[in-house]
């Protein structure tokens, strides 16, 4: 019951606060403020100076509010964004909105304000969540009240805020260009539900707002870190079929020797200049697909309450995925979340941006079984010619995979996302969280 209360609480807050951004400017946020402490002296009728300022205040509010609901009636506009086509986490983002004015009259002392999804969880949600427990009656505290459930559910939820963007002067019928600039927070889709054209009334305390349904997406690809130069493991192995799924770089479809035609050859592999010189039919022969295919292994099986870990390990994979040369090879990347998954990218097969794409919607499984990923890898180990795995944790079940591969014959290389640093054991990287980009450097 009392966690309860405090959830509407927090929720009632964040959405009063909300309000009173879009709302309010600066300065009628500083009168609001006024406005309290004089309306609460003002209640003692003695203090004639706060009651007549509580009551000036108050008019003047009352008129701006006349003068915002005027405003929202006159105004009329459209909104058209040009967005890049991948944003990254930390890196700034910015695009082009073009905002067009269907009024007779031009628009002036105008700003756009961007509108995204609420993040605020339902109580389903919010209930469902329990974070880990600090020693001490802090802890206890903290549990009781879920204040840090609430910001770390917010945080998950809210891949980036866009401030507001103040705009030049419109002319009547007329369209301006602006610039907007965000930092993604998180990886994911940023949706854009539509935008706001908020105008300050004659006192410049209240906003007016022309509300524009422009829905759109962006998405934002995980953080990338620096790898130093790496020499993976594993050499050239035969791909059955791998010519029908390499590109013509590097081995693929090579030619090896003329021989007679047989039944089933393809017409394409005719070679007809040699037709025309013996009268008989001759084909082209090429040579098997031998080329490198890496595996990439993320584990998605963490606790649910370390989800600066496990945003880590996806930060990590995508700084392999964007290190392999994947013109001469193949890189797989296997993960679990609500079923099996295997992507390919490399040789023709798929490109490093979609692989990355794949990794901007990983999101880890609610119920964990690792024998599902430990079945998948192994399936597909006969075909690999090494192994890189970035695992949660170094526990038994993950030791036994990583044991399994090395007796297939499979190099593998094990990186392990820790909250803490540890001691290095032999082929296993320990990268303690805030402090990964050193720990990377020790690979080579």
């Amino acid at each position: 019951m009392i966690r309860l209360i405090f959830f509407r609480t927090y929720r009632q807050a964040m959405g009063l606060a909300y309000w009173l951004s879009r709302r309010f400017t600066a300065a009628g946020k500083l009168a609001l403020v006024c406005l309290l402490l004089a309306a609460a002296f003002g209640a003692d009728t003695t203090q004639s100076t706060a009651y007549q300022a509580a009551a000036f205040l108050a008019l003047v509010f009352l008129i701006s509010a006349f003068s915002v609901s005027d405003r929202r009636a006159r105004g009329k506009f459209s909104l058209t964004r040009r967005l890049p086509r991948f944003g990254t986490v930390g890196q700034p983002v910015t695009y082009t909105a073009t905002i067009t004015n269907h009024t007779t009259r031009p628009q002036r002392a105008s700003t756009l304000l961007e509108t995204l999804p609420d993040p605020r969880p339902s109580w389903q949600v919010f209930n469902s969540v329990t974070m880990r427990r600090r020693p001490g009656w802090e802890g206890w505290l903290d549990n009781a009240l879920g204040f840090s459930r609430w910001m770390n559910l917010i945080a998950r939820r809210r891949p980036a805020v866009i401030g507001e963007t103040t705009l030049p002067d419109i002319p009547a019928n007329g369209a301006v260009d602006v610039p907007v600039t965000f930092t993604p927070t998180r990886r994911g889709r940023v949706h854009f539900l539509g935008a706001a054209v908020a105008q300050p009334d004659v006192f410049g305390l209240l906003r007016s707002h022309c509300r524009i349904d422009a829905p759109q997406s962006l998405v934002i690809l995980p953080k990338r870190y620096r790898l130093p130069p790496l020499a993976l493991p594993g050499v050239r192995e035969y791909q059955p079929h791998g010519v029908a799924l390499a590109s013509s770089v590097g081995q693929s479809d090579e030619f090896v020797a003329l021989r007679d035609y047989r039944p089933g050859d393809p017409v394409r592999h005719i070679h007809w200049r040699s037709v025309a010189k013996l009268d008989r039919l001759v084909v082209r022969e090429h040579e098997d697909e031998f080329f490198v295919r890496h595996a990439l292994i993320l584990d998605t099986f963490g606790n649910a309450d370390d989800d600066a870990a496990f945003e880590e390990a996806v930060a990590v994979a995508a700084s392999f995925v964007c290190t392999v040369q994947t013109q001469e090879s193949l890189l797989d990347l296997l993960f679990v979340g609500p079923q099996a998954f295997c992507f390919t990218a490399g040789r023709g097969v798929g490109h490093r941006e979609q692989m990355l794409e794949v990794l901007a919607g990983v999101e880890p499984c609610a119920q964990p079984d690792f024998d599902k990923l430990e079945s998948l890898v192994l399936r597909h180990a006969p075909r690999v010619s090494g192994c890189v795995c970035v695992l949660l944790a170094w526990d038994e079940p993950r030791r036994r995979l990583v044991s399994k591969l090395q007796a297939l014959g499979v190099p593998v290389r094990v990186c392990v996302v820790v909250e803490q640093e540890q001691e290095q054991e032999q082929e296993v990287y320990f990268l303690p969280v805030g402090k990964v980009q050193e720990a990377l450097w020790r690979l080579s």
